[in-house]
């Protein structure tokens, strides 16, 4: 390919209109997973595409997807699964903008939301179908030939996020969801992910009679640096009883008290704890994690996208794939333990080219897993120099520690993760989940 047609979607092969539709939405230079994975799509291979967060990969994976559709639109084309509901509705979003000069029909089918609608909504006979495992596999088992019997003739079965979806977790969701479409000579076979991991690459040991080999793009650096030039990686020594005066205090300094920022712990009592604690000191805040409603998760994120909340506190539900634009800073006030959920998460910002800060709250039982992380992005974070000791005691500490006081006083009167507790009882008499 000459690297003119690189410069251009036009030189990549997709449809006109789409090129017009992507023109319109100001995409007009591919990226290099965009400007490689494209052309061999549309030669009918299986793909593996890696690269880092922010990269364009939906596009990557939908445009040749909605080019191939356009040229015969009638019945289900194509399945895309996706580990979290947020996710789903992006790129369901996403598809939906790409052909909305086409009369595209795209069905979301996510845990959380009516099951009953949903199943009318598949009886109508969408082009694309955009879901979690969990879910789609509850409609597989429950629901009639009516509601997914056009499965069976997906030519496209993408896997965004893959690493996540191949793993123990999705196991057998997942499998519910393969065995009702083609099998894999029969259509064409998508794993996107910003980490390639073994569970990955096996697509490409399995290939498919008849079928040209599959292609895989991987970013020469992916391996040496995985996360982008433009993200600037800090670290600040914090004492765990103070962590919440901390946190105040960054994201009111001279620095960051206009900037947009996500805030990742790792779990959701934690998230409701300081999104309380946070909005009666007075920043606007929201928060998104699994013992939401659906319906109040949708509408967190829209708040944060809109900039009526400036900070999001996040469960790892919102470490992949989001793309928010405006976010700069992201906040990692628990440490993963797994160096790839702090890639992902540190991925929220320093998205296609922006710079951004992700700034790590490292207590003296993060040690190890702080190792760990650099040894995964090969490169050392730095002391964060925005806020001293004595500025954290002498301007936050009390007013903190009361505001947080009085969350936990009125989660105990609400029963706050009661319904977890509840849901799990279900659980384990036999009631399966559906997310």
């Amino acid at each position: 390919m000459s690297e003119a047609n690189v410069k251009s979607f036009k030189g990549l092969g997709i449809s006109r209109w789409l090129v017009e539709t992507l023109n319109a939405m100001k995409i007009v230079q591919p990226t290099a997973i965009q400007s490689s994975c494209i052309p061999e799509i549309l030669k009918g291979r299986d793909c593996i595409g890696g690269a880092k967060t922010g990269s364009g990969k939906t596009v990557a994976f939908g445009a040749p997807m909605l080019t191939r559709w356009s040229e015969d639109p009638c019945g289900l084309f194509g399945v895309v699964l996706t580990p979290t509901r947020e996710l789903a509705m992006q790129i369901a979003e996403q598809f939906t903008a790409l052909g909305s000069n086409m009369n595209i029909r795209v069905s979301i089918i996510v845990g959380g939301e009516d099951i009953v609608k949903q199943g009318l909504e598949l009886q109508r006979k969408p082009h694309f179908i955009i879901a979690t495992p969990g879910r789609l596999a509850h409609h597989i088992l429950n629901s009639g030939d009516d509601t997914v019997g056009g499965l069976m003739r997906t030519k496209f079965l993408v896997l965004d996020e893959a690493d996540s979806l191949l793993t123990d977790t999705f196991a057998k969701d997942l499998a519910t969801c393969i065995g009702a479409l083609p099998s894999k000579n029969k259509r064409q076979t998508l794993l996107f992910t910003a980490t390639v991991t073994d569970q990955v690459r096996a697509l490409e040991k399995a290939p498919s009679e008849g079928k040209p080999p599959v292609f895989i793009f991987e970013t020469a650096s992916m391996d040496k640096v995985a996360i982008p030039s433009s993200l600037k990686t800090e670290y600040i020594l914090v004492p765990e009883y103070v962590k919440e005066a901390y946190l105040y205090q960054l994201l009111t300094c001279e620095d960051y008290q206009e900037s947009t920022a996500m805030v990742f712990v790792n779990r959701t009592m934690a998230a409701e704890i300081l999104r309380r604690t946070l909005h009666t000191m007075g920043v606007r805040v929201t928060s998104l994690h699994s013992q939401m409603p659906q319906q109040e998760r949708t509408n967190s994120l829209h708040r944060f996208r809109a900039n009526a909340a400036r900070v999001l506190i996040a469960t790892d539900v919102a470490s992949r794939g989001l793309d928010i634009p405006t976010v700069q800073l992201v906040i990692n006030y628990d440490i993963p333990s797994d160096p790839d959920a702090f890639i992902h998460r540190s991925g929220r910002t320093a998205r296609a080219g922006r710079r951004g800060d992700a700034i790590s709250f490292v207590t003296q039982k993060d040690i190890s897993r702080i190792e760990a992380i650099e040894e995964r992005i090969n490169k050392k974070m730095g002391e964060c120099d925005k806020i001293h000791d004595t500025a954290v005691i002498r301007k936050s500490l009390n007013k903190v520690t009361k505001a947080k006081r009085e969350s936990l006083m009125a989660m105990e009167k609400e029963n706050f993760g009661e319904k977890k507790i509840q849901r799990k009882r279900k659980n384990q008499k036999g009631f399966r989940s559906t997310d």
